[in-house]
């Protein structure tokens, strides 16, 4: 079970002498844990789990909060990374923003100076307790969010997603606090138009109290939250790490992916553009979208835009003869129908000795079908099994750009 902390513990923890002792902490546990929780204890006495605890969240929640912030363990499992929410703060650039679910304030970090004017609320008082002191400066008050307690705010949420027994959820109404009472808090309604199945004819204005925005997890249905009237999916560096949900006085389109990275300039797609992508037999380059692409359904967009045509109507693949910029693809060298024991030959032939294997469509495991290739030799090559219309098929290829290659 995760340490519950006092506020006695947070006022020890923003001290200095608490701060030395975290740091300490830090050092030791890179080593024999236990005889880390020895030392400490030695040393701290009730003090050390609070501070062996900061130490350990400190080092989970790395790169996606500032370093030296106080975190419980499930904040620091939850909090959005810095440049996801800086992403979203900048959307809200301008506006009177209220955090209603702020926790240790990773969404208030982002909004401080972007923001016109922002203010934070919790129920947990140790959570905002660790706030005033990861994000001085800004208003805090202890609040439910389902009562708000500003007005014509932007109301942004990140809903807890487990269960009182710990269990990750995907429904809506598990949330915490739940989404349909989040919306209604904020006077938010479906915007005019709205299908059964979530669509909508067009972004319009709905007059309420507030407007809404909600981070969530990126496999969540959509279609179930009627008030969203534009749902953007969200990742960093190859890895989908949010569903963000925006209401009619916020939205711009209907579906976005905005894929963020620490290498490269941001960019985004989104339902507006043109989605003319024809099904055409595979050319020089194969293309496998970014997950966040794929998910906010909008792969003909993005193969639209560079010019690409898809391998099947029921797959996300792409190809073309030129590599869109900035992305990963696969240089097709040679294809043909899938069998295992000519993809064999075919690797021998090669001499690959290591292999990236990509499946869709096919009941293929990769880590079964990989000792059965038998393979030797000293290159390099990426296989793509896939099942057109025309039937399974290999394509063997060389991988070139950066990405997150599969477990050669």
């Amino acid at each position: 079970m995760p340490y519950a902390f006092t506020l006695d513990d947070v006022a020890f923890l923003a001290s200095p002498a608490g701060r030395d002792a975290v740091a300490g902490a830090a050092a030791l546990v890179g080593g024999d844990r236990l005889r880390a929780v020895s030392t400490l204890r030695a040393r701290l006495g009730d003090r050390a789990a609070p501070v062996l605890e900061t130490a350990l969240s400190q080092e989970r929640a790395r790169g996606r909060v500032p370093d030296g912030w106080l975190l419980t363990a499930e904040a620091a499992e939850q909090a959005t990374a810095a440049p996801v929410a800086a992403h979203r703060a900048a959307r809200l650039a301008g506006r009177d923003v209220h955090d209603v679910t702020c926790s240790v304030g990773a969404e208030l970090h982002a909004l401080q100076g972007v923001a016109r004017r922002v203010v934070g609320s919790d129920l947990d008082p140790v959570r905002l307790a660790m706030a005033r002191v990861n994000v001085p400066g800004v208003a805090l008050v202890r609040a439910d969010a389902l009562v708000p307690v500003t007005r014509d705010t932007v109301l942004v949420a990140d809903p807890a997603r487990r269960t009182a027994s710990g269990r990750r959820t995907w429904r809506p109404g598990d949330f915490a606090p739940p989404l349909d009472a989040l919306a209604a808090a904020a006077g938010v309604s479906p915007p005019a138009g709205t299908s059964q199945r979530g669509g909508h004819a067009g972004v319009q204005r709905q007059e309420s109290p507030h407007d809404l925005v909600v981070s969530t997890a990126p496999g969540l249905d959509w279609s179930v939250v009627p008030w969203a009237s534009e749902v953007e999916l969200v990742s960093l560096d190859g890895r989908v790490r949010e569903a963000a949900l925006w209401s009619a006085g916020l939205a711009t389109t209907r579906r976005r992916a905005t894929v963020l990275s620490s290498r490269a300039a941001p960019w985004t797609v989104t339902d507006d553009e043109d989605e003319q992508c024809p099904v055409a037999p595979v050319g020089e380059w194969i293309v496998d979208p970014d997950g966040a692409v794929v998910r906010a359904g909008l792969v003909r967009q993005y193969g639209a835009r560079h010019g690409l045509w898809r391998l099947d109507e029921h797959l996300a693949y792409l190809s073309g003869d030129t590599r869109p910029p900035g992305v990963r693809a696969f240089r097709v060298l040679e294809h043909g129908r899938y069998g295992e024991k000519t993809l064999r030959r075919t690797l021998a032939a090669r001499g690959v000795g290591r292999l990236e294997i990509l499946v869709r469509g096919l009941d293929v495991d990769p880590a079964v079908l990989r000792p059965r290739l038998r393979l030797r030799g000293d290159a390099e090559a990426t296989v793509v099994l896939a099942r057109l219309a025309t039937g399974p098929e290999a394509f063997v290829c060389e991988a070139v750009g950066d990405g997150v290659p599969a477990d050669l």
